[in-house]
């Protein structure tokens, strides 16, 4: 079992949540919410408050990225076999609607292959209240064992 996974059911999801931006300080940007973390599944909210904000009072697309980077990164984290390292290299992302309300961020990735060496394509979905889909992405991880 990775260590964050670990982390994740010992401390719970808020615990954790707040640890992630200790680990990593920029996430801490978007002050993430954990909902779930697992093998192959990752999902964080994103409340939409005024930081995370763009010129015209939405959520900025680059928060978005960033919780995108967060629930592939963490779910690939959890998924990879034991001892195996991974970097994110790419990310291609689609803009698909204003982001108006709080923002669920999600990874399914239940049939990637996460035993193989390489580049492994992560999808991403963002999600807001209403269900409406403002972003798609595909983050691209480098797994080396």
């Amino acid at each position: 079992m990775s260590q964050n996974l670990a982390l994740y059911q010992q401390l719970g999801p808020e615990s954790f949540s707040a640890a992630i931006g200790n680990v990593a300080p920029y996430f801490a940007s978007i002050e993430p919410q954990f909902v779930d973390l697992r093998k192959g599944f990752a999902e964080v909210r994103i409340r939409n408050q005024r930081k995370v904000h763009n010129h015209i009072g939405t959520v900025h697309a680059i928060a978005l990225c960033n919780g995108a980077e967060l629930v592939a990164g963490t779910c690939t984290d959890v998924s990879i076999p034991q001892g195996a390292r991974w970097l994110p290299i790419a990310m291609t992302v689609q803009y698909l609607a204003k982001a108006k309300t709080d923002i669920r961020v999600v990874t399914e990735a239940d049939g990637v292959d996460w035993s193989k060496p390489g580049n492994i394509e992560v999808p991403v979905a963002a999600y807001d209240t209403e269900g409406t889909k403002v972003l798609g992405a595909v983050i691209t991880m480098n797994v080396k064992h």
